[in-house]
């Protein structure tokens, strides 16, 4: 069953869709609409079980790619472009898998159609160590996250997800704060969550990859398996860039992008 994703639109021309990464939110993808909205319709999504979106217990590339679909579906959008970051990226490489005919262009910010190693053990220790219920500031959540994550703006992204009950839904002693994301089952679907997407291929259209260059997340061993989904792919990297080069070089990121889709538009 889908779920009707919360999302924000900005901007005129044709439609882009954005998509964030685990623990994200469409706010991550914030700069990149900035920097497109002039020329695109941009549909910034929060994907099931994370921001705004409704939860849901089940969580894999399939039915992700299905919510999107179905978005499409409520928008009237017959054919639409795509952009993904890290498990964006998956879902989009999945609805190109799965409906080619719905999808002009696709793409990819440093992520590969490969299985992965799990990644995220100390972050989900860390978020699961911590009882919204208990909290009673930001503070104490960094300090109890800190013992499991050391970098601060790693920190500031994941606690981004914690969010303050508002006022007339608090009761006197109770919760002062809840987690926006559905943390259960992100945990429970986290070996989903690092498969390559589902589909023998090919999609034939138009995808550009952008790797930050200092990140391990694509790697010349996973040429051969893009090339076999997506003979049409183009590569690009960015230098001097991890796992979050849509954020720290924002402006190289959306130059590339606006290149690929204008060409291809």
């Amino acid at each position: 069953m889908t779920v009707d994703l919360n999302h924000r639109i900005t901007g005129e021309g044709k439609p882009l869709i954005l998509m964030h990464g685990l623990f994200g939110s469409l706010e991550n993808l914030g700069g990149i609409v900035r920097r497109l909205q002039d020329e695109w319709r941009i549909h910034a999504l929060d994907l099931r079980n994370h921001g705004a979106s409704p939860h849901s217990d089940s969580m894999d590339y399939p039915s992700m790619a299905r919510d999107v679909l179905a978005y499409m579906d409520s928008q009237g959008l017959d054919k639409v472009s795509l952009l993904g970051h890290s498990m964006g990226g998956k879902v989009a490489m999945q609805i190109a898998l799965m409906a080619p005919d719905r999808v002009e262009q696709v793409v990819v910010a440093d992520i590969a159609p490969v299985d992965y190693h799990p990644r995220h053990d100390a972050v989900l220790e860390g978020l699961g160590s911590i009882d919204p219920a208990a909290v009673r500031s930001r503070q104490d959540a960094d300090q109890t996250l800190s013992a499991h994550v050391a970098e601060a703006p790693t920190r500031q992204f994941l606690l981004k997800n914690l969010e303050r009950v508002p006022r007339e839904e608090q009761s006197e002693g109770g919760a002062m704060f809840r987690w926006r994301l559905n943390l259960p089952v992100i945990q429970a679907s986290y070996d989903n969550l690092t498969r390559a997407p589902e589909g023998e291929g090919p999609y034939t259209g138009p995808v550009l990859f952008i790797k930050g260059e200092n990140s391990a997340y694509i790697q010349e061993k996973h040429r051969n398996e893009i090339q076999r989904l997506f003979p049409s792919a183009e590569l690009r990297i960015i230098k001097d860039t991890g796992h979050w080069l849509h954020a720290e070089k924002a402006d190289t990121f959306a130059a590339l992008s606006r290149r690929f889709l204008a060409k291809n538009a």
